[in-house]
């Protein structure tokens, strides 16, 4: 009998699996096996989501609210992501300027599908979240890795950006706070950046997933800067400030040219958001923003212990995360040519052996580090903690 070759479309290839979706993957094989699993590879806060949020989306289901919605979310969802930015960052976003998506991941997908074009370059900083190198690629576009530097915190500067500008720059994507390392652009370097962007006429995509995660600066937006929203992109995202991960709405503010073709390509893949998760974010953008102070509070509790404890472990290096709930030490002390040789080995050989899961540096753009996410009960970084201590000890020369 003739076996039949699938035949996949070859844009397929130019994308891979998520690092970070692949590693809560293989933690979860081992906790079905009855593994005491610690992952520290989730980028999820561990808090529920707040209960006026749910109560809200309860209130949509026994309404009714359960049908098709504009393609863009329903309008008082978009004036609310407005009034929110506006209250926050003082910018001046209306609603047609708005698009509610199904999650930040998407907002960015699908700013990338219609801004993109083959050979056109995007300018991205290392280290680098791992889905901007893989929707650039898909997009036929040509990723431009600006490398930040560890001994300054991994803080991207405007003179980074220029010089990597060519007469074929399209498109600049900034995620500040940073994840993998917890960054901040200044706000300096950011206004210079967005100056440029404008100067080059060259689109800025700022990234706000963890805006309202700092630990020793205000929030800030660089949209909220003057006459620039004819170069700025905000894509932005309700999982992490409101621990609505599952939720899955993010929105984008720009231009309405642009937020018009993000429509149409829209409505040919995902239509509207989940109904009832809109109804969900409306009130968590209204309400009183109590819980993502004490969502901050946590976190920084949490931060100082981790950044402590990987600082005093013997040859590891680790820049201070200034926002987001990551850290993302130099593990190079336990890599060699006759032993653990890259981070994603050391990542395979400290689940398999000590049960604790962290994302390999690789999926960031780097070959010396591993990403932690202490969006977790400090009785659980603890206990992950020492095994990784105890793990990085039998493995340093």
């Amino acid at each position: 009998m003739q076996q039949t070759t699938t035949q996949l479309a070859d844009r397929v290839s130019l994308i891979s699996v998520s690092s970070t979706a692949k590693v809560s993957a293989d933690a979860e094989k081992l906790r079905r096996a009855g593994v005491d699993v610690v992952d520290f590879g989730v980028g999820e806060p561990d808090f529920p989501t707040p209960d006026n949020i749910k109560a809200a989306t309860v209130r949509a289901l026994e309404q009714n609210f359960t049908r098709y919605t504009a393609m863009a979310g329903v309008q008082e969802l978009r004036q609310a992501i407005c009034d929110r930015h506006h209250t926050d960052f003082g910018t001046s976003y209306t609603v047609p300027e708005c698009v509610a998506s199904v999650g930040g991941k998407h907002a960015i997908f699908n700013l990338t599908q219609v801004l993109i074009n083959p050979g056109d370059e995007v300018i991205i900083p290392i280290p680098y979240w791992v889905t901007y190198y893989d929707v650039v690629n898909f997009a036929g576009g040509k990723p431009v890795l600006v490398e930040t530097r560890e001994e300054e915190n991994f803080a991207l500067t405007a003179a980074q950006v220029e010089h990597a500008i060519t007469p074929k720059t399209k498109l600049i994507m900034v995620n500040s706070p940073c994840n993998p390392s917890g960054a901040l652009v200044e706000r300096e370097e950011f206004e210079k950046i967005a100056h440029i962007a404008k100067k080059r006429g060259i689109w800025l995509m700022t990234d706000e997933c963890y805006c309202r995660f700092l630990y020793d600066s205000e929030p800030y937006s660089v949209a909220s800067l003057p006459d620039m929203k004819n170069t700025i992109i905000v894509a932005g995202s309700l999982s992490k400030t409101y621990a609505m991960t599952g939720w899955r709405i993010g929105f984008t503010l720009g231009p309405v040219a642009v937020c018009n073709a993000i429509i149409k390509l829209q409505s040919h893949s995902t239509s509207n958001p989940t109904s009832i998760a809109q109804k969900g974010a409306i009130e968590a953008l209204n309400a009183d923003q109590g819980s993502v102070d004490i969502m901050l509070a946590e976190y920084r509790k949490r931060r100082d212990y981790v950044l402590g404890r990987l600082r005093a472990m013997p040859g590891v290096k680790c820049a201070e995360p200034r926002g987001a709930f990551y850290v993302y030490p130099n593990i190079s002390c336990a890599l060699s040519p006759n032993g653990i040789r890259t981070p994603l080995e050391f990542a395979d050989k400290l689940l398999a052996d000590s049960h604790v899961a962290v994302v390999p540096g690789e999926a960031f753009g780097t070959e010396k580090h591993v990403r932690i996410s202490y969006a977790s009960s400090l009785e659980n970084i603890q206990k992950g903690l020492d095994r990784f201590e105890q793990f990085l000890r039998a493995h340093t020369a």
